[in-house]
């Protein structure tokens, strides 16, 4: 199973992006897909997760609540994370992690697949 995230950019200060991640491979299920983001010089820190109920748990800061939202499809082969009015704060290199399944073997963590860069201007 490989993931892939997607969608960052540079984004002046008050814009949006819509970050996807997309699970592939063969024979698998996915229960929840998490994301995280790691600004420059600081630790991967979780920011939220979606389930297979479609239910969220938040990781957020106060700053990003209200304007980070996670969302996903039925399967949770694509999950986004929604960021409106960026601040230059959220700088950061953001990476989606998953708990999967192949074929019958256990629940496991997925690897962790390349992140995608947002960079907000001031």
């Amino acid at each position: 199973v490989q993931l892939q995230a997607s969608g960052g950019g540079l984004v002046q200060a008050g814009g949006s992006l819509r970050l996807s991640c997309t699970a592939s491979g063969r024979n698998f299920r996915v229960d929840s897909m998490a994301w995280f983001r790691q600004a420059p010089g600081q630790e991967r820190r979780f920011v939220g997760r979606i389930n297979s109920g479609g239910d969220t748990e938040s990781g957020m800061t106060e700053s990003e609540k209200g304007r980070f939202t996670i969302s996903g499809d039925n399967a949770l082969r694509m999950v986004y994370l929604q960021v409106s009015s960026l601040k230059p704060e959220d700088t950061a290199v953001y990476y989606c992690n998953g708990r999967i399944s192949i074929a019958t073997y256990p629940w496991t963590l997925s690897p962790w697949g390349k992140g995608t860069l947002v960079t907000v201007s001031s």
